[in-house]
């Protein structure tokens, strides 16, 4: 038997700085974000789909807003961790989880065009 992935992606700028790095990432400096949410099924809902991409965007960008353009070290939500990208697909990853509108096989977040970090279970 096949199997379904379908992706959908978001973006946001914030800032943060890396507590006991010792380059230039100890300093606070920002990105523009770029998350990834992949969504993997064996089967196709009653429509033919695995989600729906309206209702997993409106759900990353809702989880988007809370960071767009903050400080992450000072974000509640992500108090307790180094705010790297590892932990931003993690925090994304289990949010959508939470969520209810689906579990999500991967989520991969773009520091850089070129640099990211993903968190699957």
């Amino acid at each position: 038997m096949g199997n379904y992935e379908v992706g959908t992606k978001i973006t946001f700028s914030s800032a943060h700085r890396l507590v006991g790095h010792d380059g230039p990432c100890k300093d606070i400096h920002g990105h523009n974000w770029t998350v990834e949410a992949v969504f993997s099924s064996e089967k196709l809902d009653r429509l033919g789909m695995v989600v729906d991409f309206n209702d997993v965007k409106k759900e990353m960008n809702r989880l988007a807003a809370m960071l767009d353009h903050k400080l992450l070290n000072d974000v509640p939500q992500l108090a307790g961790v180094n705010p790297t990208a590892e932990n931003l697909a993690e925090f994304f990853f289990k949010s959508l989880e939470k969520s209810g509108v689906a579990k999500p096989a991967l989520v991969r977040v773009f520091e850089t065009d070129d640099s990211w970090a993903s968190f699957s279970e």
